[in-house]
């Protein structure tokens, strides 16, 4: 566990961990000792005398009541810093302190060689009457925005073009609600750690997901599955909020990291068994690829490196897409593996078939999530005139429209 923290670059006091169980343990055998001494003295079986019995029970009475709000204090402890303790990454995860040391895996496509000087995903959008940041702002402050005209339906198309590919693999599509319960951010692993990037409604207690994740991992919560059932694949379609706090510098100018986007999210529930599992995250991942293949947007594939890792992943790849305008690959899908992490947390579970009791595995990976995934796509398909090609695949949901061409 000591190691697993240290890989994925958090804090985990292992140590306190196994201390407080201790205490916990020995105050719990106290506890039970005073209780049964207390229920003897009920029966009148003791030898001392009435006054040295009820001198005794009101003894026991007050060192139970101190025992017991200690016992809670400490379990309440326990508790917490268990939460914080990250799953185990798998061997393979490479040692990292950022994106920077994740490792290639592979690559697909040939990123476009221009005749022209380009412009920047942002430019051609204000270009080409796609966006309006001035108003998002206007309306709702920073880093928010109005896609509209051909800018809304053109992620509308790739969305839904990603849906269809995901339920041709077998998915069903789920829209998710956008609210949930703490113990359902807690019991996917984004709480605690993760309040910095959460909207909380702090009036109805509950948050804004940030992706479709958390509602639909926890949808089986505290259930026990029919074993024919495995797998489960679910495409959760969903708007994703995140303040992205800390965002600096070339990520806050234009698509590349908002506070609301949309989002269409892998999401596998597996029985428990490591072959399996690893055979879900490789056709998560192949389904992606597929996606950015079909628009035709050179990617990579890249081993996540342990700082790189959250709290409940065993292991991650990120998928890389060129964009010229910042000259290298950037993430638009994750992949993730987490084991019965997650499951153990909502108690999801099923019985094998030796009727045993059996945790599953959860999955996810990115469908695709817009409006990031524009920036390659118009980055990559401009002409020199400004225009923008439209990926032949997208165009039966753009009503047949081949161009988007700038306002005259």
């Amino acid at each position: 566990m000591k190691a697993g923290a240290r890989k994925k670059h958090f804090e985990c006091d292992v140590d306190n961990i196994l201390t407080l169980d201790e205490e916990r343990r020995a105050m719990l055998l106290e506890i039970e000792g005073l209780r049964a001494e207390r229920k003897i003295l009920s029966k009148g079986k003791d030898a001392g005398s009435r006054d040295e019995i009820q001198s005794r029970a009101k003894e026991i009475k007050d060192t139970l009541s101190g025992l017991e709000e200690k016992l809670r204090e400490t379990e309440a402890e326990l508790r917490h810093q268990l939460l914080l303790v990250p799953n185990i990454p798998a061997d393979e995860v490479p040692e990292g302190d950022s994106d920077e040391d994740n490792v290639e895996i592979r690559r697909w496509g040939t990123p476009r060689e221009f005749d022209f000087e380009p412009k920047d995903h942002l430019d051609l959008a204000v270009g080409l009457d796609l966006v309006d940041f001035a108003r998002g702002a206007k309306v709702s402050g920073s880093r928010f925005y109005f896609l509209k005209g051909m800018g809304a339906l053109l992620e509308l198309s790739v969305m839904r073009y990603a849906l269809d590919i995901l339920m041709k693999a077998g998915f069903t599509p789920v829209t998710t609600p956008m609210l949930v319960k703490p113990s359902a951010m807690e019991g996917t692993g984004f709480l605690p750690r993760g309040e910095e990037e959460a909207y909380y409604m702090e009036k109805d207690d509950l948050y804004l997901v940030g992706t479709s994740e958390v509602p639909l991992v926890s949808y089986f919560g505290d259930e026990i599955l029919d074993p024919t059932s495995l797998p489960v694949h679910f495409a959760g379609i969903s708007t994703c909020f995140r303040r992205e706090a800390g965002a600096a510098g070339r990520d806050t100018r234009g698509l590349y990291r908002l506070h609301q986007f949309q989002k269409i999210e892998q999401i596998v529930f597996c029985k428990n068994d490591d072959e399996e599992s690893m055979k879900q995250h490789h056709l998560i991942l192949g389904n992606s690829e597929k996606i950015l293949q079909g628009l035709g947007l050179p990617y990579r594939v890249a081993l996540a490196c342990g700082a790189e890792v959250g709290i409940p992943q065993v292991l991650k790849h990120e998928i890389e897409t060129w964009m010229p305008s910042r000259n290298g690959y950037c993430e638009t899908m994750s992949c993730s593996s987490i084991h019965d992490f997650q499951a153990r947390r909502l108690k999801i579970r099923y019985k094998d078939e030796d009727g045993k009791m059996q945790f599953v595995h959860t999955l996810n990976n990115t469908g695709i999530a817009s409006p990031r995934v524009l920036i390659p796509l118009l980055e990559h398909y401009q002409q020199k005139d400004g225009s923008v090609v439209i990926p032949e695949v997208l165009r039966p949901y753009m009503n047949g429209a081949e161009i988007i061409e700038p306002k005259k």
